[in-house]
Order: C-alpha cells, then structure tokens, then sequence
C-alpha cells in the first residue's frame, strides 16, 4: 500500500517458485524478498535469482541475528531490514535503491581495462579474462568506485558513505561481505587479483599477478 501510494507498481508472489517465474518472465526493477516463503525459502530464491539477474534485492525477515544478515549478503541481497520496521524507512531504502540504480545507467559512459579485467561502468558490464560476470548492483558500484580510484586506499566507513548513499543501518561487515563476493568473482585462471586489504586501514584496487 505505501509503495503504490508512491506511484510503483506492485507485483505480489505467495511463495519462492511464483516469485522466480515473476523475476524471469517480467521487468521487475526491484525484489523486496521475504525470507519465511513456503516452498523455496528466501535464501534458495536470492541464489536463484543471482544465477540469471543482477535485480536489486531488498530482503525483509522477522529474523534481527548477525548470521542472517550476513548470510543474505553474501547470497547477493543488496540491503537488509529486519522486521518490525517502518514502511515508510522501507519505501525510503526502495527509492534509494533505484536511485542508484537509475544514475548508473544515466551516467557518461566510463571505460575501465586493466590486465584481465574490463569494467564499462555506463553499460553495468564486467568482463575477466573475456569472460561476462554478473554482478549484483551493489557489488558492480563498489567495483566501480575503487577500479576509478586505483591504488587509493579507503576506510569502511568512507565506502559505506560513498557507496550506500542513505543512513545505512549496517557497519564496515557489509563492505568486508561485498570485496570478498568481488574477489570470488573477479577470480582468474593466472591468479591475478584486484582487491587487495590493507590491514588496519581498509581497501583499494590493485592488480597484483
């Protein structure tokens, strides 16, 4: 009721395989993913949906515990709100969300080639070794930071500043969950890396053989 009283469109599923059939035969800008689903629950849907679509996901859950926060993270979810929370707050993170999503696309079109690695910033399009990966649209953003920015080391807190754009609720973990995604990704055959920690200070972007 509150995202249609803001003008979206609203598409409902009452279990895990209705939502994936919606998520492929429909343009779905965003998926708000409960976790307590009959059927597939709300984890096996967000692995499922990352296999084929970089769709941002919002997952929803009466569950508060780190384990589940972290666990849908790391399965591609873009953020997180535990249940009970204000839809208002919620409506408020949707938007947020597309915003980032519309601006990327909107922006001037960025060329990013390094040993291995391709990045078109303006087309959301990664290449390793020749190879597309796909990459959920958090994770693409926070690539995109750093691989403009190489050898530049950043706090936690200042990519959280920089790369969620509202008052994010989580703390420097979520950034630690999205490089190590990244890292599992951007993996290449010659052992190349571009993530690298610096330990007591936080991240850049680097290539290392």
């Amino acid at each position: 009721m509150y995202l249609e009283n803001e003008g979206f469109p609203v598409e409902t599923a009452g279990d895990g395989e209705e939502a994936l059939s919606r998520v492929k035969s429909g343009y779905i800008r965003l998926v708000l993913l409960d976790l307590m689903l009959p059927g597939l629950d709300g984890w096996t849907v967000c692995r499922e949906i990352r296999k084929f679509s970089p769709v941002p996901i919002i997952m929803l859950t009466a569950k508060g515990e780190e384990f589940d926060r972290v666990m849908g993270l790391e399965l591609g979810a873009d953020d997180y709100m535990a249940k009970p929370f204000s839809p208002r707050e919620l409506v408020a993170r949707v938007k947020a969300v597309l915003r980032r999503t519309e601006q990327a696309g909107a922006r001037e079109r960025t060329l990013l080639i390094y040993p291995g690695l391709t990045i078109d910033c303006n087309a959301n399009r990664v290449e390793v070794s020749g190879r597309e990966v796909q990459l959920a649209p958090k994770e693409f953003e926070l690539l995109c930071f750093l691989a403009s920015r190489p050898r530049r080391v950043f706090t936690r807190d200042y990519l959280l500043e920089k790369v969620w754009d509202y008052n994010y609720t989580g703390d420097g973990r979520t950034v630690d969950t999205h490089i190590k995604r990244l890292r599992e990704k951007l993996k290449t055959e010659s052992g190349r890396s571009y993530l690298k920690t610096v330990w007591g200070k936080g991240y850049k972007f680097e290539v290392t053989e």
